[in-house]
């Protein structure tokens, strides 16, 4: 079966330069490779700096490769332009860490949940207020609320019009980049269920980019651990969380806090 996304050696190097004119490269991120299935979550997790986010933005088609190739159900997406860029952003949306510098605060939300669908020349079913109105009640929003700016919204409220946003043009893909790590505790498992209620209902595939191993055991399928721009382990969660093969991932699992006691007592059996 084809995966819906493969990414193959991507790496990406900047280059900066000093106060002398010096050039001075850094890789971000170095020759990572994974697949997406379709309908399932895959989690990238690692600490700040591990090259996550500028994995991301790649497979976003935001950030160009240094190297390494990008496809997407069957097609080489990593230099597409035009046409081709455009039907890509159609099947493939971002939600984005902090929802109130992603969204125009000058515009109504019933005006933000329609950019993605002027930019595809998309016509709704109905009118755009009607459009606008189903998918906030989709994430849980007051429909009569559409005509409403970002800042009359709680911040979970406004990670739910993200999501809704990303929705607007029945992508295949979401990538979520650090999209709960902005809300507290209560509001981001109010989120993760709903982006797994949405899963369940449209099967499209998540990306979900995180540092948080407690938050991706809730929603992730399988896990990529990355540390210094590397994946160093890549494996079905069970494995990940119950046996992990790199000591980078036991780190980080050490670090979770503990509310389970049956679970600290299985994994000290098998230490």
């Amino acid at each position: 079966m084809t995966p819906l996304l493969r990414a193959e050696n991507l790496t990406k190097r900047f280059v900066a330069r000093g106060p002398l004119g010096a050039r001075a490269e850094f890789t971000a991120v170095d020759k990572v490779s994974f697949e997406v299935r379709l309908g399932e979550t895959l989690a990238v997790v690692g600490e700040s700096g591990s090259g996550k986010s500028t994995t991301a933005r790649m497979i976003a088609k935001l950030l160009d490769p240094t190297e390494g190739s990008l496809h997407f159900d069957g097609e080489d997406v990593t230099r597409a332009k035009g046409p081709a860029l455009a039907r890509f952003r159609g099947n493939v949306q971002v939600v984005f860490q902090d929802p109130f510098s992603s969204l125009n605060p000058r515009h109504t939300v019933e005006r933000i949940l329609m950019a993605p669908l002027d930019y595809q020349g998309i016509a709704p079913n109905g009118s755009r207020r009607a459009h606008a109105k189903e998918l906030m009640e989709r994430v849980g929003l007051d429909p009569d609320h559409s005509l409403r700016y970002p800042a009359q919204f709680s911040g979970g409220q406004a990670q739910r019009i993200g999501i809704a946003r990303a929705l607007a043009v029945n992508p295949k893909l979401v990538i979520c980049d650090e999209a709960v790590s902005a809300l507290d505790v209560s509001v981001q498992a109010q989120v993760i269920e709903l982006l797994r209620r949405l899963q369940r209902e449209s099967g499209f595939s998540y990306v979900f980019i995180a540092h948080d191993l407690a938050v991706v055991r809730q929603i992730a399928q399988r896990v990529a651990v990355m540390s210094k721009g590397r994946i160093v382990e890549l494996g079905d969660s069970a494995q990940v969380f119950g046996e992990p093969r790199d000591e980078y991932t036991r780190t980080l699992l050490a670090a979770i806090p503990r509310i389970d006691p049956e679970w600290d007592r299985r994994r000290k059996e098998r230490s």
